[in-house]
């Protein structure tokens, strides 16, 4: 039994709880007493309010919530990127400019976002930069098409937004859990991201095939933005940093960026797993941006669908590979999470190994997709299926071998930094670099369907080579990961 401020009793709970009261202070639980009086609805909600916005759980919910949110907004627009072709007129090197705006304006503003969420209140940040995008993303609807580089310019500035959710809020978590409860709720944070990438091609398909336009793929996620920054707001504690490792008494607060910095180039096993991670950012944007454009040219080859001069183009290659991301997601991360506790028993180098193995797995059944695709779509799925989950593996694990290296005051800078070097050497410049490859194939032979297919296919053969580097580097990390384990525990 609880009680609240004005003496009302609170079902539900033991005699030994505490309950925040509403002035803010903290009240026992007290033994049944005849002066007092059952709850009121208005009065059990605020009480049951205040508890929640001290709940771990709840505030890594809406964390990760927040993440997929993020994500869903980034893929979007790669959701309606023919329609955006068409609307706009650009080729597949002005339509891989879009992602490499935006990865750019973000990796830029990351570590900036990084500096601040190491040394101000997290949640007031996050929150910000949630309302920011949100409001960008809505207005970015409206542009003309003859103001293609203003709605280029406007992705950028979504990048910026974006940012900060991204570099602060892994280490919000990583400041309320420890040890295998922190690799659970990491990997649910980052099963946002695969998630988020799916919902985006579905919601961008859905809303664009309801309205018949486009536009309205954008006029979506903004509202829903503006929910979670709330959310954040309400229910997300910013705790000491080092509070879940109980390090607060032991570590120091650095007050140098650029200590900080030098402290992080020395960190091997940051060093390597942060190039591992920037050949999956490499994959990804490239193979996310453009495989739906890849799979309706292979239909197009194969005479079941005819080329987009329509209005409105076919939503179905951004539907299917939106589920199988969704799925492949919640699997990758699920499996990536399982086979490290697994292999912890057997090992203290599991979370780079099973990093290295997965990548590996990846990269030969993402290399089958293009071979397959000419003679069978359902053939390209299943390979694209099998590799999506094999690559999502290693998300949640990059950002716990982080955590497991770095101390808890430099880890904001450190996810930022990590941040904006996977997205410099990856995402930033593969979807206009292959598209660039793939334009200039085009014009130098003959242009025609099959040959606009091949091209594109040639162009992104380069993801599952870089897949093979990244894992590479992941093995590299499993070198250093304990002598630099042990260096931050101490």
């Amino acid at each position: 039994m609880c009680v609240e401020s004005d003496g009302c009793e609170i079902e539900g709970c033991s005699s030994s709880d505490e309950v925040r009261t509403l002035s803010g202070s903290m009240s026992p639980g007290l033994m049944p007493s005849p002066d007092l009086h059952s709850c009121k609805p208005g009065q059990k909600f605020r009480a049951a309010l205040l508890r929640c916005r001290r709940t771990p759980a709840v505030a890594a919910g809406v964390l990760s919530f927040g993440n997929v949110l993020n994500y869903m907004d980034r893929s979007t627009v790669a959701g309606v990127l023919l329609d955006i072709q068409r609307h706009y007129e650009v080729s597949d090197s002005g339509a891989g400019l879009l992602q490499t705006v935006f990865i750019c304006s973000f990796m830029v503003a990351a570590p900036i976002f990084g500096y601040l969420g190491d040394r101000f209140n997290r949640k007031v940040i996050l929150s910000c930069g949630i309302f920011f995008w949100s409001t960008v993303t809505l207005l970015s609807s409206f542009i003309g098409k003859e103001y293609y580089w203003l709605f280029v310019l406007s992705r950028g500035l979504v990048g910026i937004g974006e940012s900060s959710y991204s570099a602060i809020s892994p280490t919000i978590i990583g400041d309320l859990y420890t040890s295998n409860s922190r690799t659970m709720m990491l990997s649910v944070f980052y099963l946002a991201i695969p998630l988020g990438y799916g919902l985006g091609y579905i919601l961008g398909s859905g809303a664009k095939d309801a309205a018949e336009d486009w536009h309205w793929a954008l006029r979506v996620s903004p509202f829903l933005g503006v929910t979670v920054g709330a959310l954040i707001l309400l229910f997300v504690p910013d705790p000491k940093r080092g509070s879940a490792d109980q390090m607060e008494g032991r570590i120091s607060h650095s007050h140098s960026w650029l200590s900080d910095m030098k402290a992080l180039t020395k960190n091997r096993s940051y060093v390597f797993s942060s190039l591992a991670a920037a050949a999956v950012s490499f994959a990804t944007g490239a193979f996310g941006m453009l495989i739906p454009i890849y799979l309706f040219r292979a239909q197009v080859v194969q005479k079941e669908v005819e080329a987009c001069t329509k209005k409105v183009c076919s939503s179905r290659d951004s539907l299917i590979f939106g589920a199988i991301t969704c799925v492949t997601g919640l699997l990758g991360v699920v499996i990536g999470a399982g086979a490290t506790r697994f292999f912890r028993r057997r090992t203290a180098r599991a979370d780079p190994l099973v990093c290295a193995i997965s990548m590996m797995g990846s990269a030969i059944f993402i290399c089958l997709v293009f071979v397959v695709a000419k003679n069978s779509i359902h053939g390209a799925y299943v390979c694209i299926f099998i590799g999506e989950t094999l690559l999502f593996v290693n998300w949640a694990l990059t950002a716990d071998i982080l955590m497991f290296v770095v101390i808890p005051t430099r880890r904001a800078t450190a996810v930022a930094f990590q941040s904006f070097t996977s997205h410099l050497l990856g995402d930033a410049g593969s979807p206009y670099l292959i598209g660039t490859i793939s334009d200039a194939l085009q014009e130098k032979f003959a242009s025609s369907e099959l040959w606009k297919f091949l091209s594109l296919g040639y162009a992104l053969m380069l993801c599952p080579f870089i897949i093979v580097v990244g894992g590479m580097f992941f093995l590299a990390t499993a070198l250093y990961f304990l002598d630099d384990r042990e260096k931050a525990e101490k």
